[in-house]
């Protein structure tokens, strides 16, 4: 009777009519609960209907009645990835393929979830057996090139997906992974056709329409990439992950109102849509749109020890001051994004050299706050012990600062077309000592390239004051103000210390001759200037009160900031609030010429510094244009910094310990005239004697640490 239901269950089951035909294998069970085909096939129903937990858990329980079934392990494999659970669907995988080697459909479904386990090598060893059996097999091409990609082998993983297009040209999903690997590659405008390809085939597919709008982006056709998501969110208004793409844009265009609604409506849609939490409460504090801001930073607190992807590296710098927190926003993202090679390309050798190849990798070679501080430490490197080399990730502009970056190195490379493994690489190649990544999780960053270990020495310093979290960061460079002995842990690199300050600047920056009246910046012609030139993310409600508080105290004084569209109306609304005149808060145009803005910076009185983020750059340029800076300690290296750099200018006293101490030092500098002018002509008397302003010594400075590091690399090496 039980051969005979079976019969026209499995009869029913082909035909398509799971549901009669599930009953058939119920009936079976009800009566033979150990008959293996009716569990197992009963399984397999719940797979097809979707149910993969109570399929994984039937042929599970149909493998113990018969462990020598290689179908059996597959189908159980199948499901656990479906729930994700990789490392069991491996062991049902492997199974499978011991019972039957030659089982084609295993090996590749094996290379997928070795894929899925970060382990690319072993999954293109099991694609590649899959497709000896048969070559013609498009999932194992299809697999392959995925594979290639994640090892960043693009050239092979390009003729993989070639291949499979070759065997399907109609799949929407290889027209869309051929377009990923152009990008790889940065051939943009190629794979802007493989997308639309794509998106021909299949109208409805979301990473094509994503890809095809991250293509026009770094293409820099940012109205195009919006009208890509415009024209989706016509047809599926509340798709999630088109809400957020399309805030992504206007973030990056700097769009932070329009942003913040976006990234509102996408976790509108899905609570824990990745990094829009972070995201929102950030372009809200560009705008300093503070309502809600305490509830934001509790919720991403919350989320972040959830384990869930909350917030961006950059971003906790300003929405926490706890390191433990941004260390583990760190390593959620390298692990996410940046994940280590699985064959790093240095492997231990030793190289030779007279001098310590020293390379330098930033897109901000240019106009940019790193450059600008940078730019005398490049000209004073001691060329008889070091051979520094620039790899540049933006196309050149020709201007002045360019020019003279360029001329300060050996080599400067020019690496915007290249994908991060060739510019890997190059590095290999090139047998680099130590390789610098100055720009961290900032801008055009590309820590890809460090992921796969070109050097043996790899170093994070400057252009992002945090710890990178990633394991293939060997060190950052700071000072022990920045990052105290008892705050190591929360650094994934070993921390290397310099004498003075982290921070470098340059001795030859000029200042503008003529400095501008108060009418022509806009200023009252008399009266207390307080200043705090830091970019509009950085205030806080906390600050603002006590900012407000001072103008209040000090009859006639104003607050001068930098001008910001985006925040222009909510601080004035703040302003307002507070009792205070809005015409009290200056903002200050956008300047082109540096030596401009330095000798403007000269009108106000005292610099006002912000927490959690201090201002960096912002207040190096205060200190070399002779205007003192108030600070309170912060309790991460980004709140730090100004501590850092007014100790290194003989500066300690505007360094303090608590907002309330802060409040009441700037309304006594305020009030007390002749205790500002002393400090002033301490500030000027120490440029030319105190660390801070000595390029050349901090140039000696940076390279003992550097020549530590190597050291310290070559004692472990020969031990």
């Amino acid at each position: 009777m039980n051969e005979a239901l079976l019969e026209s269950a499995m009869g029913l089951h082909q035909a398509g009519q799971l549901a009669k035909a599930a009953r058939l294998y119920r009936e079976i069970l009800n009566a033979d609960p150990r008959h293996f085909r009716a569990l197992y096939l009963l399984g397999f129903v719940h797979f097809q209907l979707g149910d993969f937990a109570q399929a994984e858990q039937m042929i599970g329980a149909a493998i113990a009645i018969d462990p020598e079934v290689p179908d059996a392990h597959y189908n159980r494999g199948c499901a656990l990835q479906q729930l994700k659970r990789h490392a069991d669907a491996l062991l049902c995988f492997d199974r499978a393929v011991a019972l039957q080697p030659r089982y084609e459909e295993a090996l590749i479904n094996r290379g997928v979830t070795l894929c899925a386990l970060q382990r690319d090598a072993e999954a293109l060893a099991s694609l590649d057996r899959a497709l000896a059996i048969n070559p013609r097999d498009v999932e194992g091409w299809s697999s392959r090139g995925n594979a290639l990609l994640a090892l960043g082998r693009n050239g092979e993983a390009l003729k993989s997906f070639e291949q499979a297009l070759a065997l399907a040209p109609d799949r929407a999903a290889i027209w869309n992974s051929l377009g990923a690997v152009l990008v790889a590659q940065k051939r943009h405008e190629e794979a802007l056709s493989a997308f639309g390809r794509a998106l021909r085939l299949d109208p409805d597919y979301e990473m094509a329409v994503v890809n095809r709008a991250l293509a026009l982006l770094a293409l820099e056709r940012r109205e195009e990439a919006l009208a890509t998501y415009d024209a989706a969110l016509a047809m599926r208004p509340d798709n999630a992950h088109f809400l957020n793409a399309r805030a992504d844009v206007y973030l990056l265009a700097r769009r932070y109102r329009e942003a913040a609604a976006g990234f509102a409506a996408a976790l509108a849609r899905d609570p824990d849509y990745p990094y829009a939490r972070g995201n929102l409460a950030f372009c809200k504090c560009f705008c300093c749109d503070w309502h809600g801001l305490a509830h934001d930073k509790a919720q991403l607190a919350a989320s972040m020890r959830e384990g869930k992807r909350a917030v961006k590296p950059f971003q906790s710098l300003a929405l926490s001051d706890n390191p433990e927190s941004q260390l583990q926003a760190a390593r959620s993202f390298a692990a996410e994004l940046y994940r280590p090679a699985a064959q790093p390309l240095w492997q231990g050798e030793r190289y030779g050299h007279e001098r310590i190849r020293l390379a330098y990798l930033s897109a901000d070679f240019n106009d940019h706050a790193v450059a600008t501080q940078m730019a005398g430490v490049f000209e004073h490197h001691d060329r008889t012990r070091f051979e520094p080399i620039a790899i540049s990730f933006r196309a050149a502009s020709g201007s002045q600062r360019e020019t003279r970056l360029a001329a300060a190195f050996e080599r400067f490379i020019p690496a915007v077309r290249q994908s991060d493994a060739e510019v890997a690489q190059d590095l290999r190649r090139m047998e680099i000592d130590i390789a610098v990544d100055l720009m961290g999780y900032t801008g055009e960053c590309r820590p890809g390239i460090f992921a796969f270990r070109p050097a043996p020495i790899q170093v994070n310093y400057l252009g992002f004051p945090g710890t990178m979290g990633a394991p293939y960061m060997d060190y950052i460079v700071a000072d022990r103000i920045v990052i105290p002995e008892d705050e190591k842990p929360h650094y994934s690199e070993a921390v290397v210390y310099l004498p003075d300050t982290y921070m470098p600047t340059d001795s030859t920056r000029p200042i503008a001759a003529s400095t501008p009246t108060r009418s022509e910046a806009q200023l009252p012609e008399s009266g207390f200037v307080f200043a705090s030139f830091n970019h509009s993310y950085k205030f806080s409600p906390e600050l603002f009160a006590i900012w407000m508080r001072l103008l209040t105290a000090v009859e006639g004084s104003v607050l001068w900031l930098p001008a910001f569209p985006a925040a222009e109306e909510n601080l004035r609304r703040e302003v307002q609030a507070r009792g205070v005149a809005a015409a009290r808060l200056v903002f200050a145009p956008f300047t082109a010429a540096a030596e401009n803005h330095l000798a403007r910076l000269k009108l106000a009185d005292l610099f006002l510094d912000t927490l959690p983020y201090n201002a960096h750059a912002t207040a190096g340029d205060a200190l070399w244009a002779g205007l003192p800076v108030l600070s309170c300690k912060g309790t991460t290296f980004a709140g730090r910094v100004a501590a850092s750099l007014l100790h290194a200018a003989g500066l300690p006293e505007l360094v303090t310990e608590s907002l309330a101490a802060y409040e009441a030092l700037a309304l006594k500098l305020a009030r007390e005239p002749q205790a500002l002018a002393s400090l002033k002509t301490k500030l000027a008397a120490n440029r030319s004697t105190h660390p801070l302003f000595d390029t050349a010594r901090f140039t000696r400075n940076l390279e003992a640490a550097y020549v530590q590091m190597w050291e310290c690399y070559t004692r472990n090496a020969s031990s």
